[in-house]
C-alpha cells in the first residue's frame, strides 16, 4: 500500500471513529442524564454529565481536527489518546467497583481501550513513512 492510500485511510476511518465521541458527547450535552432514560436524576449529577459530555465532544473535535495533515499532528494524537485511555482505564476500574455496565458502555471501554491506542499507532506508522521520525 502506498502512502497516500494508507494516509487516506486512516483519515477516514478517524473522521468514522470520530463520530463516536461527536454524536455521544452531543447527545448527552442535548439532553443531560435524562438521555439515559431511568428514574430520577439529580441536578448536580446531571449537570457534571453534561459538563463531561462537553468534553467528550471536545475530545472528538480534536481527533476530527488532526485528520488534514494527519502524518504530522503526532503529538495531539498521542495526548487524545491517552486522555481517552485514561477515561477508559477509571471506566474499567468502575466495572470492577461496581459492575458490568451497558452494552454501550461496554462498547464505549472497546473504544477507549482498544480502538483509539490501535489508531494512535497506525498514526505513528503513516508519521513516520512520511518521514515526520516519531519516536
Amino acid at each position: 500500500m502506498t502512502l497516500e492510500t494508507e494516509r487516506r485511510a486512516l483519515q477516514r476511518v478517524v473522521a468514522v471513529a470520530g463520530l463516536v465521541p461527536v454524536l455521544g458527547g452531543l447527545y448527552g450535552v442535548l439532553f443531560g442524564q435524562a438521555g439515559l432514560g431511568g428514574g430520577p436524576f439529580d441536578v448536580s449529577t446531571d449537570s457534571h454529565f453534561r459538563y463531561l459530555s462537553g468534553l467528550l465532544l471536545g475530545i472528538g473535535l480534536l481527533f476530527w481536527s488532526t485528520i488534514p495533515g494527519i502524518e504530522t499532528k503526532t503529538s495531539l494524537f498521542r495526548f487524545l489518546t491517552m486522555v481517552v485511555v485514561l477515561g477508559g482505564l477509571s471506566r474499567l476500574l468502575g466495572l470492577w467497583l461496581t459492575g458490568v455496565p451497558s452494552l454501550t458502555m461496554l462498547a464505549a471501554l472497546g473504544m477507549e481501550l482498544v480502538v483509539t491506542p490501535l489508531l494512535c499507532l497506525w498514526q505513528i506508522r503513516v508519521a513516520n513513512r512520511a518521514g515526520e521520525t516519531v519516536l
